[in-house]
């Protein structure tokens, strides 16, 4: 009798974290174009500002208290990891292909898995364990498919330098996620998101910063935009579900990236990438099948859903 109502608590975190990866996989294409022409410091710096004008008079309007000194603390603590993690995620997108760059950034859930259980305490189950080793053997499959196509330049190796820290920043981001979404609903979480990183490279603009051209504003606009969407509606999905039943998920990004690669650039999908793709979603399936809701901590359900 209660099976509608529980199967919506169960895979409802699932398919919105779902469209949240979507959304950011969607941003990374506009933002290789910006990075690109301006350089991926200004980008970063521009679509974090942009993103903060968007996301704060949502907060504001809505907002009850002031966030308290715990919190605080860990808008501060996201806020400058994602800061470092945006912008050499970006610089490796202007030297590697989006899809080759989102998949080597895939070890960072697996990485965020045992996480989870140090710093959050969670209980690593040989469901999640299977789940995310399925799934990352589907990135390894594009990988391969797709790696070793070109010649090894000094660029492409700079690019893996910078998303292989980008990677470890992404897997701490993960764990501060899951605390932040416990204590702040995502207005809150995308506006102090993007507030802090602005803070945080907005200290380097004396020097790197390059003025946008009037037909890249338009790809930062939508950049930001999305940015907030992706932002708010993975802050709802992890006040919902563990961060270890949610982390497969991820791997859906390259999916997104395969689709948008095609519809962008007109880049073929090859059988490999397919193969890669089905064992992702594989995963993601598993996981997302657990079997029972994930608990949240005292008071998380009040102020996720504000």
């Amino acid at each position: 009798m209660q099976r509608g109502p529980f199967l919506s608590a169960v895979l409802a975190p699932f398919l919105v974290a779902l469209a949240g990866v979507a959304m950011l996989s969607l941003m990374d294409a506009f933002m290789k174009g910006a990075a690109l022409a301006i350089g991926a410091f200004s980008a970063a710096l521009l679509r974090a500002a942009i993103a903060t004008v968007i996301a704060a008079p949502i907060w504001l309007v809505r907002r009850k208290t002031w966030p308290d000194r715990a919190t605080l603390r860990l808008h501060l603590l996201r806020g400058v990891c994602s800061a470092f993690m945006g912008l050499t995620f970006f610089y490796a997108l202007t030297k590697l292909p989006i899809a080759e760059t989102i998949a080597f950034s895939f070890i960072a859930p697996l990485i965020a898995l045992y996480l989870a259980a140090i710093l959050l305490g969670e209980t690593i189950t040989r469901r999640a364990v299977v789940a995310s080793l399925i799934s990352f053997s589907g990135a390894l499959v594009i990988v391969g498919a797709r790696f070793g196509q070109d010649r090894m330049t000094d660029d492409a190796l700079l690019g893996m330098g910078a998303i292989l820290i980008s990677t470890i920043l992404y897997a701490l981001n993960f764990i501060i996620i899951r605390q932040q979404s416990q204590r702040a609903g995502p207005a809150e979480v995308a506006a102090f998101h993007g507030g802090v990183s602005t803070l945080v490279l907005g200290v380097a603009a004396p020097w790197f910063f390059v003025a946008p051209p009037p037909d890249i504003q338009p790809n930062l606009l939508i950049a930001a935009v999305l940015t907030v969407g992706g932002a708010m509606t993975i802050a709802w999905a992890y006040a919902r579900a563990q961060a270890q039943a949610l982390l497969p998920v991820e791997y859906s990004g390259f999916a997104w990236a395969a689709l948008f690669g095609f519809l962008f650039f007109g880049e073929s999908v090859r059988l490999g990438t397919l193969v890669g793709v089905a064992l992702i979603l594989l995963g993601t399936w598993i996981a997302a099948t657990k079997g029972h809701a994930p608990a949240r901590a005292a008071g998380g359900a009040e102020t996720s859903a504000s």
